[in-house]
């Protein structure tokens, strides 16, 4: 069975980030199978996005148009969480279940609120039914912290585990959760930065955690190297087997320490490209960016946090004057947009910048 609905049509590089954001919008139509026609992907609709849901979904995908095309229906209708539970949970309860969760190769993470933790069980064995390659269920049990930004997990279903191997874009990646800091809602970011790098360019990821964008880079790009910076010991270790895994030992370097050392005393004016994506501090290293640039000046793409009662054009009148206090100008932004949500009113943008 067929039936025309409203979808959104992005290209095919920018489609899981958009099914992503939208999903997370609530405007997906779960009922039709996704469709793509030539370079482009076609996500259906539930129901019209909003000014502001559109402009979002133009800060993701900037070539995003909502049309109207046909779709297959889906042969089976989807289990849900809340199905699932149904009866196991009171019906104010099933309104309070996690919407969505992240799935880092066999494990998936969510978020359970106070009202559900006596539940938790419950709710981690449904999530093991839902997602046939999920062994283990983790909940957070504290917010993202510390130099090495990791975050404490609970076991609440499955295998005690939190070392898995993560698939994305063709690459592997060797994490464990407790040691090292690793995001799934980046994989489109990973992918987008990757595009941009061109033959010959040294880059420098100066957080570079467990590789997810130096591997993505070095499997692309045929002549690059990609220095791979991160102060903590435990990411370089699974950096180094990322490396071996995805056989990219003659273009990504792991150097071990805090970028601001690694760049005064090794790489001072070595590379074409800088990736800061270290988006709580960031901004404290961008003179070591500057620094880290050839003396005829690159590309910068630095990771922060905006919330609703700033803007994008604030961010980046605010980075432009950073660099100029640093001794270079800022010659071209070359685009931002928000990456994703990390919090209510609050979102991980992204500003690319030509610094000279």
């Amino acid at each position: 069975m067929s039936r025309r609905s409203l979808c959104v049509r992005v290209q095919k590089m920018h489609g899981e980030g958009t099914l992503i954001l939208a999903s997370r919008l609530k405007l997906v139509g779960r009922q039709l199978e996704i469709k793509r026609i030539g370079d482009f992907i076609c996500i259906p609709l539930a129901r019209r996005p909003s000014e502001l849901e559109f402009k979002e979904l133009e800060n993701q995908a900037a070539e995003a148009k909502v049309l109207t095309c046909v779709f297959r229906e889906k042969s089976k209708r989807t289990t849900t969480l809340a199905e699932l539970l149904d009866g196991k949970l009171a019906s104010n309860l099933l309104a309070s279940l996690p919407r969505s969760a992240d799935i880092v190769g066999t494990i998936a993470i969510v978020e359970i609120p106070p009202e559900l933790e006596a539940y938790k069980p419950a709710v981690g064995e449904a999530i093991l039914k839902l997602n046939k390659n999920v062994r283990t269920v983790l909940a957070k049990a504290g917010a993202v912290s510390g130099t090495y930004r990791l975050r404490e997990f609970s076991v609440i279903a499955g295998e005690e585990n939190t070392v898995t191997v993560h698939k994305e874009y063709g690459c592997q990646y060797h994490v464990d959760l407790s040691k090292a800091y690793f995001s799934p809602r980046l994989s489109h970011e990973h992918h987008r930065v990757s595009s941009l790098v061109r033959e010959g360019e040294t880059v420098i990821d100066m957080f570079a955690g467990v590789g997810p964008f130096a591997i993505q880079i070095a499997r692309r790009v045929k002549d690059v190297r990609v220095y791979a910076v991160d102060a903590n010991p435990y990411a370089i270790e699974f950096l180094k087997k990322n490396v071996r895994l995805n056989r990219v030992e003659n273009k990504v370097f792991p150097i071990l320490g805090d970028a601001k050392m690694v760049v005064s005393e090794r790489l001072h004016g070595a590379g074409d490209r800088v990736i800061m994506n270290l988006p709580e501090t960031a901004k404290d290293f961008i003179c070591v960016a500057c620094d880290a640039l050839k003396p005829a000046g690159g590309k910068v793409h630095f990771y922060g946090f905006v919330t609703a009662s700033e803007s994008l054009e604030k961010m980046q009148s605010g980075f432009a004057d950073a660099v100029d206090h640093c001794g270079r100008k800022v010659a071209r932004i070359l685009g931002s947009r928000l990456v994703r949500a990390t919090a209510p009113y609050e979102w991980q943008f992204v500003l690319d910048a030509d610094v000279a």
